[in-house]
């Protein structure tokens, strides 16, 4: 009986999978060291890979050997630590939330580790390396729990994403709050936070690195139940697996390796996203890469290739002197947004569409009666804001300056004032406006220009002029501001018009495109006068300091404008908000129409962002609360709804500029930090 050679298509698919995932992950690896070693060769100094080469061998010069031991050899073990801890972290976080959405990005845990550590640098504190690890990690698991408690194992991306996304903006403007309140203890974590692998030596790897080796050690034991776990909760049960101490044990893995990844080089922008993504589609051709004992390894490796991919393309691309301001964070930022927007076109929600409100009718004594109420407490605000701050007058001081009498120190303080208080007011308006009409539009409750993406690329061209043109007139301001927002209202709105506004790419898609202003801007202000990051953080924490009247008068223009307009239109706008027949059977021209409202919504955002800088929330919280009071009729909801915005935003920038005087919070930061848990009770509701 002679033996004979089993065919290639004979195999069992098993042995070929298995043989594929090997060599699929030996190339991976081969691909990182390359990068490796291509990256020990870039740098400021005149050390080449000869020099590298003697350098590691033994018989270079000293100064070379130095640049390579001290700068480069810790540099690329900084990029393959960090890579393989946050696309591990991503992979783990995705498998056990069934979502692929999930990372330390998206669950907001790089902005709890930017808070914790944040509040520490602000008390004056310096702590050793495994502490503030360990600061870093409460903070992020404590944002991981509650993003994936409010979203959900197995929920829609786009819950996933709102929630993540809404938190991280509450975290940050409360560090940011901390970055203006104590710029001497908190000197440096700004630029800490935008994530570089850069390094003195190796003590933050040594240190982190038999961390980052139990946790992975800790994930590949529980492999087999995170397998189970994509079968699905009952499933998994049935199988014998402790449902909620698998997912508890393994969050809390993949919180220790972003914390670990962040005590290294700061958080370092979207690994943990697309590493386990790019992992993911290999593992659609090699079955045995779907196994999280193979898959969670590959993950890691795509992560380091990503960030080491990163770090070489930024020194080939800019001048060495250059590249070294540029943290490797702001570059995969950049990149992890363009992936997400990719993504964010193809990938499916499961969770269906966006949660509609209910249908409220109120009758048209409680409209007027609220109209009285609101007036009455805009002009209790508005009386407050002028009277109040660090210098209290009276209403006789207002009058006199109104007529021109006033002293010269209460003339000084109302002409400074009285701008600022006025550009709060018509912000506000406008940005509530801006959200009426985008949620009317797209008919999702839970979309605004912030959360769109229209008002980062707003600022993003606002703080492009800010930082180039430091002299630019409020006209101008306006202008870059609302070519930004057009610019990124043109992607978002462009993309989710394929298939329909109900689409739950809309806010994907806007989340991408704001994520990848904020890195731009972050990398405008790396690279400009080092005194435009103070003068750019105030710009972007929602400040009306140093406001004058004509910087007012761009958005009382717009702003006058868009009222009109919206109230010409209320009967259309009651249309579109309810579905897309009704307007095409009664002749309306649907596309025209919703073109045009998009329009002057993105013209009022950037008029608003222009005037008082990035002011969250305020687009989301005055619709909501309009159609809560007056019903959904829009000749209603937009005066109510203009009303509450100029109220909100007058009275955060009142708290932020009394509370802690003389020092001073923007508007933005404020309405952030109160907008924040409201966004987060809408989709508790909205689960409901």
């Amino acid at each position: 009986m002679t033996a004979t050679a089993t065919p290639a298509a004979a195999r069992p698919p098993s042995v070929t999978s298995r043989a594929g995932a090997a060599a699929v992950t030996a190339a991976v690896a081969l691909l990182v060291a390359v990068l490796a070693v291509v990256d020990l060769t870039q740098g400021t100094a005149a050390v080449g890979a000869p020099e590298v080469w003697k350098a590691l061998t033994g018989g270079a010069a000293p100064g070379d050997a130095s640049v390579v031991v001290a700068s480069r050899l810790p540099r690329m073990a900084a990029g393959l630590f960090v890579g393989a801890a946050l696309g591990t972290a991503g992979a783990a976080l995705q498998a056990v939330s069934r979502n692929v959405l999930a990372s330390p990005d998206t669950l907001a845990v790089n902005a709890g580790s930017y808070l914790a550590l944040g509040v520490v640098a602000a008390t004056g504190l310096t702590l050793p390396l495994f502490a503030a690890s360990g600061v870093a990690f409460v903070g992020g698991l404590a944002a991981a729990a509650v993003v994936l408690g409010l979203s959900g194992p197995g929920a829609g991306t786009v819950r996933l994403v709102l929630a993540g996304s809404a938190l991280a903006l509450g975290l940050t403007a409360v560090t940011q709050g901390l970055l203006l309140l104590f710029p001497h203890e908190t000197e440096g974590v700004y630029a800490w936070n935008q994530g570089s692998i850069a390094q003195n030596g190796f003590a933050s790897v040594a240190w982190m690195a038999p961390l980052g080796a139990v946790c992975l050690l800790g994930l590949l034991l529980l492999a087999r139940r995170i397998d189970a776990l994509a079968l699905g909760d009952d499933a998994a049960r049935g199988l014998g697996v402790p449902v909620a101490a698998t997912r508890v044990t393994a969050v809390v893995l993949a919180a220790l390796l972003s914390a670990a990844a962040v005590t290294v080089a700061g958080p370092v922008g979207f690994v943990g996203l697309c590493a386990p993504a790019l992992a993911r589609g290999l593992a659609r051709r090699f079955r045995a890469l779907g196994r999280a004992r193979r898959g969670l390894p590959l993950a890691g490796l795509t992560g380091a290739a990503l960030v080491l991919g990163s770090d070489v393309l930024l020194r080939a691309l800019v001048p060495a002197d250059v590249a070294v301001a540029v943290p490797t964070g702001v570059v995969t930022s950049l990149v992890g947004a363009v992936f997400l927007v990719v993504m964010a076109v193809r990938v499916r929600d499961t969770a269906g569409p966006a949660p509609v409100d209910r249908l409220r009718i109120r009758s048209r004594a409680a409209f007027l009666w609220t109209l009285a109420v609101l007036v009455v407490v805009l002009a209790g605000v508005t009386v407050a804001a002028l009277l109040l701050g660090d210098a209290k007058l009276l209403l006789g001081d207002v009058a006199n300056w109104a007529q021109g009498r006033a002293g010269r120190s209460v003339g000084f303080v109302l002409d400074t004032r009285v701008p600022r208080v006025l550009a709060a007011l018509l912000a506000g308006a406008a940005l509530a406006l801006a959200g009426t009409l985008v949620q009317a539009v797209t008919r999702n409750p839970l979309a605004e220009p912030g959360i769109l993406g229209v008002s980062s690329g707003a600022a993003l061209g606002a703080v492009f002029l800010v930082t180039t043109v430091p002299l630019a007139g409020s006209w101008s301001l306006a202008g870059a501001a609302f070519a930004g927002a057009a610019l990124s209202a043109l992607l978002v709105f462009g993309l989710a018009a394929r298939g329909g506004f109900r689409q739950n790419r809309l806010v994907l898609v806007g989340f991408g495109v704001a994520s990848g202003a904020a890195a731009l801007i972050s990398l405008l202000i790396l690279l400009t006068d080092p005194f435009n990051a103070t003068k750019a953080l105030t710009w972007l924490s929602g400040s009306t300091y140093g406001r004058t009247l004509p910087d007012a008068v761009p958005l009382a223009l717009v702003l006058a404008v868009g009222v009109l307009v919206a109230f010409a239109r209320r009967t259309e706008l009651d249309l579109v908000s309810l579905d897309e027949d009704t307007p095409r059977l009664l002749g309306l021209r649907l596309a025209r129409g919703r073109l045009g409202l998009l329009a002057l919504s993105v013209l009022l955002s950037a008029a608003a962002v222009a005037a008082a800088g990035t002011i969250g929330f305020v687009g989301l919280v005055a619709p909501h609360a309009a159609r809560a009071l007056v019903g959904r009729q829009h000749a209603r909801v937009v005066p109510v709804a203009v009303l509450l915005g100029a109220c909100l935003v007058c009275a955060a920038d009142l708290v932020g500029r009394t509370v802690i005087a003389p020092a001073q919070l923007g508007a933005g930061l404020m309405t952030a930090v109160l907008g924040t848990p409201y966004f987060l009770y809408l989709l508790v509701r909205s689960r409901r």
